[in-house]
């Protein structure tokens, strides 16, 4: 892998890792025991990174390559959700980080991939060494995962008032 110093910079991008200050002591010497916690993992295009229905216990950082998320329906047809790329300071599989349950989309590469990988382990060991950590990153989470049911519930009121309405209307 790069050294920290290449790989702080798209760390700090991250939004997880976006609270913290490239130019505090504190913070650089936190996200080094991240850095130093993460390894290098290569995917070829066509590979699937992830697996809906899986389980997974660790957290991505897509640190160069492109990649499609895909989820499947309940008849089981595959949908495409996004294609992303490395440019975007994306990641995947955040949940892993404080849950232990099954991956809720699929993650191919497009192209040949390099990411960054934490697991639920080190971070959770790491947490207990640096709580500052902790605090910060499951804050974000909780806040996108929030921000993630809140949507749900919206999507699913303007579901049932469509069918409610069709029901009505169909009479």
């Amino acid at each position: 892998m790069d050294n920290f110093e290449t790989v702080l910079p798209k760390l700090l991008k991250i939004e997880l890792f976006s609270s913290f200050k490239q130019d505090d002591e504190n913070d650089r010497k936190i996200l080094k025991l991240v850095y130093d916690n993460m390894v290098l993992k290569t995917f070829k295009k066509g590979d699937v990174i992830i697996k809906e229905g899986d389980y997974g216990d660790s957290f991505y950082i897509l640190y160069k390559g492109s990649v499609q998320i895909f989820r499947n329906t309940p008849a089981g047809d595959r949908i495409a959700l996004a294609n992303l790329s490395s440019d975007m300071n994306i990641f995947f599989g955040e949940t892993a980080l404080i849950s232990k349950d099954t991956r809720s989309a699929t993650v191919i590469a497009t192209t040949d991939c390099t990411t960054i990988v934490l697991s639920s382990r080190k971070f959770l060991q790491l947490c207990d060494k640096e709580p500052l950590l902790g605090y910060r990153v499951i804050l974000i989470l909780a806040r996108r995962m929030s921000h993630t049911i809140r949507n749900s519930n919206n999507d699913k009121a303007a579901l049932y008032e469509a069918l409610f309405n069709e029901i009505e209307n169909g009479d």
